[in-house]
C-alpha cells in the first residue's frame, strides 16, 4: 500500500529502450484492461497498459525503436514523436577528424556527403567506427581504389578488413582470394552467421552459452583461432555473473544473418531456406528466391526483416561476392538475372504505391546500384496519385535520400491532405524550388526550411512561402537559414505572410548579399520602418538584386525618401520594381525619378499602379526618362489619370529613339 501511494504521489518517467529489439509482442486489439497498480499481470500487458493510459495515466512514456517498429504503437497512443538523431554533421567531421590525416580527410568527408545512405547511417556512432575502419584500410592499400557506396559494400568490406587486421596482413593487395581467409574463420563466421540468422526473426539480440552451442560455436577454440571472433562478438558478464554475448551491433547480426542465407541459397541448404519462407520452399532461381524473401519481409509489422534483406540484395553483386568469396559462391549473377531481379522490386513498389514499408524496397533498389528508381521517384512527384499522409512520409524519406537534386517540389501539386503536405516538406533539402504556398505552415516547418537552407550541400535556388502566417516569429527562424554562407537562394517569396518587423530577414540578407536576385514581400504590413531596414541590404555593394517587389505594403512618401539613397548606392542591378498600390503620392514619385536620372540604373520595369498619382507625377516621369535609355515598361494604372496627363510619356512610346514599350494607365 505505501509503494501503491507512492506511484501516485510522484509523476513517472517510463523510457522502454530499442522497441524494435524487444521480444514483447504488444497487443493492443484483444488486450486485457489493467488500472490498477496492485494488480498481477503479464509484462505485455502491463506494458501496453502503460501505453494506453490505462495504468498510470500520469505517467510520461519514452520509447525509442527503429522507425519501422514504431507502427506497433496505434497514433491515438502516441503525443510526439522525437528524434534522437546521433552524431550532428560536425560532430561526424569531428570523428573522421580525429582517424584520418588532413590530405585523406576531405576524401573522406566529401565521399560520405555525396552517398546519402552513409551520410545518414553515420549520425549513428557505431557506423562512423565501421565506416573509419573501412576507409583507413582501403586508403592505406590502395589509393586508386573506388570507395564503398551502399551498406553492402561497406559491411562487406568491414568482414574482410577484420579478417585481415586480425592475421596482421595488410599488404597493398587489389583484390582479396579464397585463400586470405583462414578456414578457422570461415567456419566461424558461418557458424555466427547461423546464430544470427537463426535468431533474427524473433529480434534475439542476447545470446547465452547453450545459444552458442547450438549452432556448434565453442567460445575459447573461436577466441584463439578466429582473430576475427573478438571483433564482431562481445562477452559480458550481467546477469547473475552468467556470462552473455552479443554482436557489436545489431546491424552486424542482419548482415552476417544474410551472408549465411545467401550461402544456404548457394549451396542448396534446403532446410535452412524453408525457415525464411516455410514449407512451400523449392530450388528457384535467384530472382524468384528474392522475391519471395521481400514478400514475407513486407509482412512483418515491424520491420525486422527490413536490414535483412537489404543486405540480401546486395550480397547478388558480383563486387560484395568476389570480397566475400571465402564464405559466398559465385551466383548466377549475369545481367539478365540482376535486371530480372531490379524489376521484380519495381513491380512490388508499384502495386502498393510508397506505403511506408515499401521504403525498404526502395533501400533494394540502391542496394543493387540501381540508378533508375531516382528518375521514376521524379516522374511520380509530377503525377496527380492520391496520396495518404503515410504515402507522404515515405516519398519525402525517397526524395531525401535521392542521390539526384528535385527539380521542383510544389506542395499544391500534390493530391493530398495539408497534413500530408506538411510531412512533404523535410524533401526541401533535396530540392532546387520549393513552392510551398499557402499551405498553413507553422514554426516547426520554418525550422525545417532553414535547415535546409544552412546545410553545407544546400541545393535551394527559389522558396516560395506565399500565403503562410508566418508573422515575424516565422520570419525569425527563416532568416537564421537565410543568413548562413552556405544558403544560395536566388528568389524569395513572402507575400501575404502577415509581417511587420522584417529587421531579421533584412540583416540576413546583409550578412549573406551576393546570391539573391528576386525578392517578394507584397501584401504586409512592412510601412516605412520595413523599407527603412530593407535599405541597408540594398545598400550593400554586393548586393545583386534584380526584381524587388513591394506592392500592398502600407508605405507612403517617406519609403521613397529611404530608398532613394539606397538605390543610388546601387543602382546597376535592379531591373524590375513594383510599389503598386502604397500611399506614394507625387512626392514619393519625384524621389524615385531622381534615381531614374542616375546614369547607372538599368531599370526596365517600373509599377505605380494605385499609388494615389497626379498629372504632376506625369510630368517628374516625363522628364526623367528622357534622360534614362532603360525603362521598357511603366505601369500607371488605378491613379485616375486623364489621356492629357501622359501625352507626353505615351509620345515617348511611340518615338523609335526611346526605350519605353509599354504605358499603361488606363483604369480597368
Amino acid at each position: 500500500m505505501k509503494v501503491h501511494k507512492t506511484l501516485t504521489l510522484f509523476k513517472l518517467l517510463f523510457i522502454f529502450d530499442g522497441l524494435d529489439e524487444s521480444r514483447l509482442s504488444l497487443e493492443f486489439t484483444n488486450r486485457k484492461i489493467v488500472s490498477d497498480i496492485t494488480q498481477t499481470s503479464s509484462v505485455n500487458e502491463l506494458v501496453t497498459n502503460l501505453i494506453e493510459g490505462n495504468l498510470l495515466p500520469s505517467a510520461l512514456i519514452w520509447i525509442t525503436t527503429r522507425p519501422a517498429a514504431a507502427n506497433q504503437i496505434p497514433p491515438k497512443c502516441v503525443d510526439r514523436v522525437t528524434e534522437v538523431r546521433g552524431f550532428t554533421d560536425a560532430q561526424k567531421e569531428e570523428y573522421f577528424r580525429m582517424r584520418f590525416s588532413e590530405k585523406e580527410l576531405s576524401r573522406v568527408i566529401s565521399h560520405i556527403k555525396k552517398s546519402k545512405n552513409l551520410n545518414v547511417m553515420c549520425k549513428i556512432p557505431v557506423f562512423c567506427w565501421i565506416t573509419a575502419t573501412i576507409l583507413e584500410y582501403i586508403l592505406s592499400t590502395d589509393q586508386r581504389r573506388e570507395l564503398p557506396k551502399t551498406l553492402t559494400d561497406m559491411y562487406s568490406y568491414f568482414l574482410l578488413v577484420q579478417t585481415k587486421r586480425n592475421k596482421h596482413k595488410c599488404q597493398k593487395e587489389h583484390e582479396t582470394s579464397a585463400q586470405e581467409l583462414t578456414d578457422a574463420d570461415r567456419e566461424v563466421l558461418l557458424k555466427l552467421g547461423m546464430l544470427a540468422f537463426e535468431n533474427l526473426k524473433n529480434r534475439n539480440i542476447i545470446f547465452y552459452q547453450e545459444d552458442l552451442e547450438r549452432c556448434g560455436l565453442d567460445v575459447t577454440e573461436a577466441s584463439v583461432n578466429s582473430g576475427v571472433f573478438t571483433e564482431i562478438f562481445k562477452r559480458e558478464c550481467v546477469i547473475f555473473q552468467k556470462p552473455v554475448y552479443s554482436f557489436v551491433h545489431l546491424s552486424i547480426q542482419e548482415f552476417l544473418a544474410a551472408v549465411y542465407t545467401f550461402h544456404c541459397y548457394t549451396n542448396r541448404k534446403t532446410e535452412v531456406l524453408k525457415e525464411v519462407l516455410g514449407e512451400e520452399y523449392n530450388e528457384t532461381s535467384l530472382d524468384i528466391f528474392l522475391s519471395k524473401v521481400m514478400e514475407k519481409s513486407l509482412q512483418c509489422k515491424n520491420g525486422t526483416l527490413n536490414l535483412f534483406v537489404r543486405f540480401l540484395h546486395g550480397l547478388t553483386l558480383e563486387s560484395n561476392q568476389r570480397l566475400l568469396v571465402g564464405l559466398l559462391s559465385q551466383t548466377e549473377n549475369n545481367p539478365e538475372v540482376i535486371q530480372k531481379i531490379i524489376n521484380n522490386l519495381k513491380e512490388m513498389r508499384r502495386s502498393q504505391i510508397f506505403p511506408d514499408r515499401s521504403i525498404n524496397i526502395f533501400h533494394c533498389l540502391i542496394e543493387m546500384n540501381d540508378s533508375s528508381v531516382f528518375q521514376e521517384i521524379q516522374e511520380f512527384v509530377k503525377s496527380e496519385t492520391k496520396l495518404c499522409e503515410i504515402h507522404c512520409s515515405a516519398l519525402t524519406y525517397m526524395l531525401q535520400m535521392s542521390e539526384e537534386v528535385l527539380d521542383e517540389l510544389d506542395l499544391q501539386k500534390f493530391n493530398t491532405s495539408d497534413e500530408g503536405r506538411h510531412r512533404l516538406i523535410p524533401a526541401v533539402s533535396n530540392c532546387r524550388k520549393a513552392l510551398l504556398k499557402a499551405c498553413h505552415l507553422s514554426e516547426t516547418h520554418c525550422e525545417i526550411v532553414a535547415s535546409a537552407l544552412k546545410s553545407d550541400n544546400s541545393n535551394l535556388v527559389e522558396l516560395d512561402m506565399t500565403g503562410n502566417k508566418l508573422q515575424d516569429s516565422g520570419l525569425n527562424i527563416l532568416s537564421a537559414g537565410l543568413s548562413s554562407p552556405d544558403c544560395r537562394l536566388e528568389t524569395l517569396r513572402l507575400e501575404s505572410c502577415w509581417l511587420s518587423d522584417i529587421s531579421s530577414l533584412a540583416s540576413a540578407l546583409n550578412s549573406n548579399p551576393s546570391h539573391l536576385k528576386y525578392l517578394n514581400l507584397s501584401y504586409n504590413i512592412l510601412e516605412n520602418s520595413g523599407v527603412r531596414h530593407l535599405c541597408g541590404f540594398l545598400k550593400n555593394p554586393h548586393c545583386l538584386l534584380e526584381t524587388l517587389r513591394l506592392q500592398r505594403c502600407s508605405l507612403s512618401e517617406i519609403s521613397c525618401d529611404h530608398l532613394l539613397p539606397a538605390l543610388q548606392c546601387n543602382p546597376s542591378h535592379l531591373k524590375h520594381l513594383d510599389l503598386s498600390t502604397n500611399n506614394l503620392q507625387d512626392s514619393g514619385v519625384k524621389q524615385l525619378c531622381v534615381y531614374l536620372k542616375t546614369s547607372d540604373c538599368r531599370l526596365e520595369t517600373l509599377r505605380l499602379w494605385g499609388c494615389k498619382l497626379s498629372e504632376t507625377s506625369c510630368d517628374y516621369l516625363f522628364k526623367a526618362l528622357q534622360s534614362n535609355t532603360h525603362l521598357r515598361e511603366l505601369d500607371l494604372t488605378l491613379n485616375n489619370l486623364q489621356e492629357s496627363h501622359v501625352k507626353q510619356l505615351s509620345e515617348l512610346v511611340d518615338s523609335p529613339h526611346h526605350t519605353l514599350e509599354v504605358l499603361k494607365w488606363k483604369d480597368p
